[in-house]
């Protein structure tokens, strides 16, 4: 039966490698990104991985939670079911700033704008399930619940790494709130992309020997969407196929918890 998947961040590297190889299965691939060429660009290739069936796509800027709620009510109108949404969006940010939102912006891409996106297609993910695409980055950051730091002491790498701890926090509370849906995190490995913050950052992220491919890590988030449920953890990171013990502070319950609660209130969520 075919599968519909939701992949945010498909315009290039791990979700555009997932998307493909899911489209070429049969699988419905749905391509969520921000930079409109790019999006095309990454519509085509899959096109051609999917034997010339055309995938849907949406264009949304996770630095603006409208654009959220906007991708939220499209796939609500347009798919009576979601088997799988993958929260794979997100990148490092250099220059310091606060969103249109009032957040900070590393977090509001990478952690509240899916929060939100989740949140907001919970009636299409009974018995589907979850992905939350990590890093082992995550040991770098505790994230706080004061989503408007104090911009003077900003560091793009502790912030990265804060907003990767939510994410493995998420898929943890997730599973405990919502036991009806297979939430987990994963590290995809350090992939050769065009990701990172600065030029240095993005020369290594390109040219670094013993990087993972974009194809190996897509592999393993397909891995990650289409696996039996019974053979997950529910709540778990993972890294390669196995279950991880993340930093201590990424599986704090009582971190995570009121983590949840500042993020239903900094995304307008105040109930459930």
């Amino acid at each position: 039966m075919t599968q519909t998947f939701v992949i945010t961040g498909s315009s290039s590297g791990v979700g555009l490698a997932a998307a493909g190889q899911l489209a070429a299965r049969g699988d419905e691939v749905v391509l969520v990104g921000r930079d409109a060429d790019r999006l095309a660009a990454a519509v085509a290739q899959v096109r051609q991985a999917a034997g010339g069936r055309e995938p849907r796509h949406f264009r949304a800027d996770f630095e603006q939670l409208d654009d959220v709620r906007e991708l939220a009510a499209r796939l609500l109108d347009d798919y009576p079911r979601i088997d799988a949404l993958a929260n794979n969006a997100g990148g490092i940010i250099n220059r310091a700033h606060l969103t249109v939102d009032g957040h900070e912006a590393t977090m509001q891409a990478n952690h509240l704008a899916p929060f939100l996106l989740t949140h907001l297609l919970r009636e299409r993910l009974t018995g589907a399930r979850v992905v939350n695409t990590a890093s082992r980055a995550h040991m770098q950051g505790r994230p706080g619940t004061n989503f408007a730091e104090d911009l003077r002491s900003y560091s793009s790498w502790r912030s990265y790494g804060a907003s990767k701890s939510a994410n493995i926090l998420f898929a943890a509370e997730a599973a405990r709130r919502w036991p009806d849906v297979l939430s987990v995190s994963f590290h995809p490995g350090v992939v050769r992309t065009n990701f990172g913050a600065g030029r240095l950052t993005r020369l290594f992220y390109r040219y670094a020997p013993g990087l993972v491919t974009p194809e190996a890590a897509g592999e393993l988030l397909t891995w990650l969407l289409t696996t039996p449920a019974g053979e997950l953890e529910n709540g778990a990171y993972y890294v390669g196929h196995t279950v991880t013990r993340p930093a201590a502070h990424a599986r704090d319950p009582k971190l995570a918890a009121d983590l949840w609660d500042a993020s239903l209130t900094a995304t307008g969520l105040t109930t459930e």
